[in-house]
């Protein structure tokens, strides 16, 4: 367990270490695994099992923002700059709104969101208006098992329709999903790759662990968006607990188990928090943490307008070895003063 002060930048390092010694190719002799679907209730998950990114161009996803947090969308490509493991790279090209995106929503269907699907649904459904033409989206459900609800479709109706289907259920299965979307619902070779998952994180699963998770991420080149109802389900935990506390003595006693019980679910919401954060700074992606169900509209109208904003630059890596490395990534801009959000790396080809 990371100690909560920990700053983002330095887990991420620390896991870096870990997966930067480790290369990742998939078996020839093994088929390609099946993708999730909902006649499947259980999938075995082998976090090794992922796919190198073979390619000798890189496409680099870039999110600028003011120091006010609002999206700069006048750059060019002489205001970046890409450094690979130190090393500054010559940038190719620049495209802002030429690059399209495959979206994967993504639900978590055990915990309070359950609850609340409607306002998933509304949400949904207006983030895909706001999507081009040429974008498409697909659909997953995760609980006790990783459902797709909807493949690759550029149709408001067919995702009108799966959303239908999405059903409450039990546990939570969220490494898994995200090592799935990240490895067996991949995007174009042209085209960006985005996951948007409404969940609070806690995975109650036995499956993939959190790193088998990041890794799969950022062997795909998947940015990470997570819209987390922490913060919703913090606030219930924290209105009970303090009625609780402002009982007499013999309450307090009487309901003892439970305080306990809220007090280990906040703590776990906390530790959520941390791998949540961690997840999306280091795959290019944004935690947000909204304060209702109400709010989700809004917030999956920032993240389409994110994706529509995005700078993409293309850079050929003066490193043309296919050593099945991990090659980190820097981005800058000419302003000191602008945000620069992007992935941290990526995993080269092997041989």
């Amino acid at each position: 367990m990371w100690p909560r002060k920990t700053p983002v930048w330095l887990r991420i390092l620390a896991l870096l270490s870990v997966l930067s010694g480790v290369a990742f190719q998939a078996q020839p002799q093994n088929p390609p695994p099946p993708k999730p679907t909902p006649q499947k209730d259980e999938q075995e998950i082998d976090p090794d099992d992922v796919i190198s990114v073979s390619t000798t161009e890189v496409l680099l996803p870039v999110t600028v923002r003011d120091r006010s947090g609002r999206l700069v969308t006048d750059l060019t490509r002489k205001d970046f700059r890409v450094f690979e493991n130190g090393i500054e790279q010559a940038l190719s090209d620049l495209s802002l709104r030429q690059v399209p995106v495959d979206v994967v929503l993504m639900i978590d269907a055990s915990s309070s969101a359950a609850k609340n699907l409607d306002d998933f649904r509304v949400a949904a459904e207006g983030f895909a208006a706001h999507l081009d033409a040429d974008d498409r989206i697909s659909l997953i459900q995760f609980d006790d098992r990783v459902a797709l609800l909807q493949d690759w479709t550029r149709s408001q109706m067919q995702l009108h329709r799966a959303l239908k289907r999405i059903a409450p259920g039990l546990f939570t299965r969220f490494h898994d999903a995200v090592l799935l979307a990240s490895r067996d619902q991949l995007a174009r070779p042209t085209a960006r790759h985005a996951v948007i998952v409404l969940t609070d994180g806690i995975d109650s699963g036995r499956g993939s662990t959190f790193d088998a998770a990041l890794r799969a991420a950022l062997q795909s080149q998947t940015a990470i968006y997570v819209v987390s109802n922490t913060q919703i389900e913090r606030s219930v935990k924290q209105e009970e607990l303090s009625l609780l506390l402002s009982a007499s003595d013999s309450i307090r006693r009487f309901n003892q188990l439970r305080i306990d019980d809220i007090r280990l679910g906040l703590a776990a919401l906390d530790a959520s928090e941390q791998n949540l954060e961690q997840l999306t700074a280091a795959t290019g992606g944004r935690l947000y943490k909204p304060t209702s169900f109400r709010d989700l509209e809004k917030t999956y109208a920032e993240v389409a307008d994110e994706l529509k904003h995005q700078y993409a630059l293309y850079y050929s890596p003066l490193n043309a070895k296919k050593d099945g490395q991990f090659r980190r990534v820097r981005v800058e801009t000419s302003n000191p003063t602008h945000q620069v959000t992007a992935r941290i790396g990526y995993f080269s080809g092997k041989h």
